[in-house]
């Protein structure tokens, strides 16, 4: 089974591209974790503040190209009450439970902590696609994320430094993106809106939701020079460009595929913070990534 026969396409060049489309968001993701870091120890953020700040600041941005393209203003006009729903469900629990558990999951403890829990993602989906979705995942795609599952493990098989707090928070986070990934794959597959509108709904309201419950919880923020910068770059670049892509590669992917690249990010974020926060991976370390790559090489096999 491929991707592409899990929609019925049988394009391989364009699944070639969405497999593409979506290792590159991954990269911009990754990124997010170091800058995400800055704006919580430099910039003092709050995390659920910080959280609502970069997504509702993507969702205006978004809002106003959509309100600015007349087909995706029509389309946003017109979605039927029930797709609305399906939307709004997505936001909740990829943006505000996902993106929020992670956020208070990274300001608790080391973020490879909680890159490791959430590596779980790609076994979760495995095991729940085939139900939900009707997506029976291959062995090379059950074995490729058991081959990401083991290097994650070799990778972080040192001090992990977990806390209470962030353990579960980054728990949470594990649940409701193998949630996301299922819901996701389920309202793209359906193809009722474009991938800009189904970006731009979920997000707003997802966005809307963490900025209630940080104002509540956290306060009101105090927003210096450089925490404009960090949620500015969060918010163009890895969140409003990131997530649309994203959710147009989720067309052609099957949930598996997208959970496993998605796993990609264990071996991004040890680099990004081998360059920018000198922590040199060890011998054992490195056999980890070395393993992560070839889960998802080997996940692709047709």
């Amino acid at each position: 089974m491929t991707g592409d026969r899990g929609l019925g396409t049988g394009d391989s060049r364009t699944h070639r591209r969405a497999l593409f489309s979506a290792v590159f968001v991954t990269v911009l993701w990754s990124s997010s974790w170091v800058v995400i870091r800055v704006g919580l120890d430099d910039a003092g953020l709050a995390p659920i503040t910080f959280a609502g700040l970069r997504y509702g600041s993507a969702a205006l941005l978004l809002l106003a190209v959509v309100l600015a393209r007349p087909v995706a203003r029509r389309e946003l006009m017109a979605l039927p009450r029930v797709h609305l729903g399906r939307l709004a469900a997505l936001g909740v629990v990829f943006v505000a439970v996902t993106q929020g558990a992670q956020f208070v999951a990274i300001d608790h403890q080391p973020a490879a902590t909680t890159s490791l829990v959430l590596s779980m993602t790609p076994l979760l989906v495995a095991a729940a696609s085939r139900r939900t979705l009707g997506e029976a995942p291959t062995g090379a795609q059950v074995g490729g994320a058991l081959l990401v599952a083991a290097g994650a493990i070799a990778y972080f098989s040192g001090s992990l430094g977990a806390t209470a707090i962030g353990m579960v928070a980054a728990g949470i986070g594990l649940g409701s993106n193998v949630v996301a990934a299922l819901m996701g794959r389920w309202v793209n597959r359906m193809k009722h809106s474009l991938p800009l509108v189904t970006t731009t709904v979920s997000m707003t309201v997802g966005a809307a939701l963490l900025v209630v419950t940080g104002l509540a919880v956290e306060g009101v923020p105090e927003v210096t020079a450089k925490a404009v910068a960090v949620i500015a770059w969060l918010a163009v670049v890895n969140t409003a460009f990131a997530f649309t892509l994203w959710n147009h590669s989720l067309r052609h992917l099957t949930a598996t595929e997208s959970a496993v690249v998605n796993n990609t990010m264990l071996v991004q974020i040890a680099l990004l913070a081998w360059v920018f926060l000198g922590e040199a991976p060890s011998p054992v370390q490195i056999i980890g990534i070395v393993v992560v790559s070839l889960g998802v090489m080997w996940s692709q096999r047709r």
